[in-house]
């Protein structure tokens, strides 16, 4: 059962005045079989958060600890954290001109598992997942997320994290720019990957609304680049109806 710990974690990033510190001290568990929920103001740093635990090089570690089952997650590059069951699903994922879905994903499938999957069973795999995220067929020939709508490049990021089943996903913002209909696909597909019971979702959000569809066993409520307040589900009811100005006023 894996488990992704944050102690302590200090992010900066540069800027014309010199470096600014985004992150000052998180600490965070996420275990197999766990839904967290982070949520937080615009700026208050959660995208910071994943894109630090992904490896960007945007942003330095100046403090603290990322460990996966025990391993120096800030010791490995960033296919190694791929390859060692982490997963982000980008808040904006970029486009791929020239390079197909369907040879992307075999890539990133061999690249994690260390061997090719088996070109039958592949083909059957990926249509299926396509199928289940509502996928026309003919995206597998396009360019990656070249031409797709705000929906479809978030669906592709869940068919991925479907295929490639890693043991922490980190999703930022996946409900951002999604009608009703995408929205529930996406949630459908989350759940899909929480319900095998010894994986672990990171959820970052500034809305309820997807937590309607995704239930968290956690919820924590990021201020000023540190968790300001735990809870269970109940706490994004309350988020919803009173919002974070509780939390900005005493942080001010």
């Amino acid at each position: 059962m894996s488990t992704l710990e944050i102690r302590d974690l200090h992010v900066s990033v540069d800027t014309e005045d010199g470096p600014k510190e985004i992150l000052k001290g998180v600490d965070l568990t996420i275990r197999a079989g766990q839904t967290h929920a982070i949520m937080g103001p615009n700026g208050s740093g959660k995208s910071t958060l994943a894109y630090s635990i992904a490896g960007h090089p945007k942003y330095t570690v100046t403090g603290g600890s990322v460990t996966l089952d025990g391993a120096d997650v800030l010791a490995m590059t960033v296919d190694e954290r791929a390859r060692a069951g982490l997963f982000l699903a980008m808040q904006y994922p970029v486009e791929v001109p020239g390079v197909s879905v369907t040879n992307f994903l075999r890539t990133a499938k061999t690249a994690i598992d260390g061997e090719a999957p088996k070109l039958r069973t592949w083909v059957k795999d990926v249509n299926s997942a396509m199928e289940r995220m509502k996928m026309d067929p003919a995206f597998a020939t396009r360019s990656v997320n070249e031409g797709f709508s705000g929906g479809e490049k978030k669906r592709h990021e869940i068919l991925q994290l479907e295929l490639l089943d890693p043991k922490v996903a980190v999703l930022d913002e996946t409900d951002s720019g999604l009608d009703i209909d995408a929205l529930k696909i996406v949630s459908e597909g989350v759940n899909r990957y929480a319900g095998k019971g010894d994986r672990g979702v990171l959820l970052i959000t500034h809305y309820t609304r997807i937590l309607r569809y995704i239930k968290p066993d956690f919820v924590h409520v990021f201020v000023d680049g540190r968790i300001a307040e735990e809870g269970g589900p109940e706490l994004a009811d309350q988020l919803e109806a009173e919002g974070y100005d509780k939390y900005l006023k005493a942080k001010a």
